[in-house]
């Protein structure tokens, strides 16, 4: 017997490890391959610095993927669900790592998903230090994998978000418009469209928004007292989660819902409720903005070409 026999390949994980250490992006750290990976820290401007970090990672979509033959996608997914969460606190990423799980190295398309977590690393000018690449045979079954990804960041204490004794009733809400479903209720989604042709398919795999350019803005307007990355539980609970208690989120529901969300309703005869309670319905980041800043706000919003829409008000329960 030897390890090959029983399922694993060291030499093709040595060979993915090269190929990740061969791909030219500022994103890629030089050390990657190592036991850890590290980023130097520049605190300079910081007084009370503040590590933050997240984990995610991007549900049942990956059977999207398998479904169409597409993995160059789910990689950027993967890092938005991670690096949102941080940005949405005021943080600035430091560095990102992956987890993949396998059944099988040569039946993984390992290289098309690393593509794709580069691709999201750039995107949100975060390097990728590192990961870990397992191949389990008695755990996942034939072409299937897993994905897991680890994101760190920091930011100044006075500037973390949300900033709960500064929210008060009658503050304005906005909500920066999504590319779609994300990666949020794809166990719902995929029953809908069970029936739906490829071209549906492929709509609901468009990658997750990564949100940096707009939070590098939040963090310089000092009248921004929280922000809500709309991943899992829809629009009202996410907003909710960043409030203090005693208040809560009244929305207008008049913004323009993209079509792909009226497909899966219609298709899978779901309730508006429903609907509302489970996918971001076309706003992927939600802003609270103190009521006397808003002016302010619109205006800086606009100078740096990002579109915000008034999606509601911060109420008194």
């Amino acid at each position: 017997m030897d390890y090959k026999s029983s399922g694993v390949d060291i030499r093709s994980g040595d060979a993915f490890a090269e190929y990740i250490r061969s791909i030219d992006s500022p994103s890629i750290s030089p050390d990657i391959g190592g036991f850890a990976g590290g980023t130097a820290l520049d605190l300079s401007g910081y007084q009370h610095p503040i590590l933050l970090s997240s984990t995610d990672g991007v549900g049942t979509k990956l059977l999207v993927a398998a479904k169409l033959g597409v993995y160059s996608t789910i990689g950027i997914d993967l890092v938005a669900m991670c690096v949102n969460d941080l940005l949405v606190c005021g943080a600035k990423p430091l560095q990102f790592l992956d987890y993949i799980a396998c059944g099988s190295l040569s039946e993984t398309p390992l290289r098309e998903i690393v593509d794709g977590i580069v691709t999201g690393c750039e995107q949100a000018d975060c390097p990728l230090v590192g990961g870990e690449t397992a191949e389990m045979p008695d755990v996942y079954g034939r072409g299937q994998f897993d994905l897991a990804g680890f994101v760190t960041g920091i930011v100044e204490r006075d500037m973390m978000l949300p900033r709960y004794e500064r929210i008060a009733g009658d503050d304005h809400i906005y909500g920066v418009e999504s590319s779609g479903l994300h990666s949020n209720g794809f166990s719902l989604a995929r029953r809908a469209l069970a029936d739906a042709p490829d071209d549906v398919w492929h709509s609901i795999l468009t990658p997750t928004r990564i949100y940096a350019q707009e939070c590098a803005v939040l963090r310089s307007i000092s009248g921004v007292s929280a922000a809500a990355h709309i991943t899992g539980g829809g629009l009202a609970s996410n907003i909710d989660r960043v409030l203090p208690d005693g208040l809560t989120c009244e929305l207008t529901y008049d913004w323009p819902i993209p079509p792909v969300f009226d497909e899966v309703q219609r298709r899978g005869n779901i309730a508006n409720d429903e609907m509302f309670r489970i996918f971001n319905m076309g706003i992927g980041l939600a802003i609270v903005v103190e009521r006397p800043s808003a002016p302010e706000f619109d205006r800086l919003m606009e100078r740096a070409g990002i579109r915000a829409t008034r999606i509601g008000t911060v109420r008194r329960e």
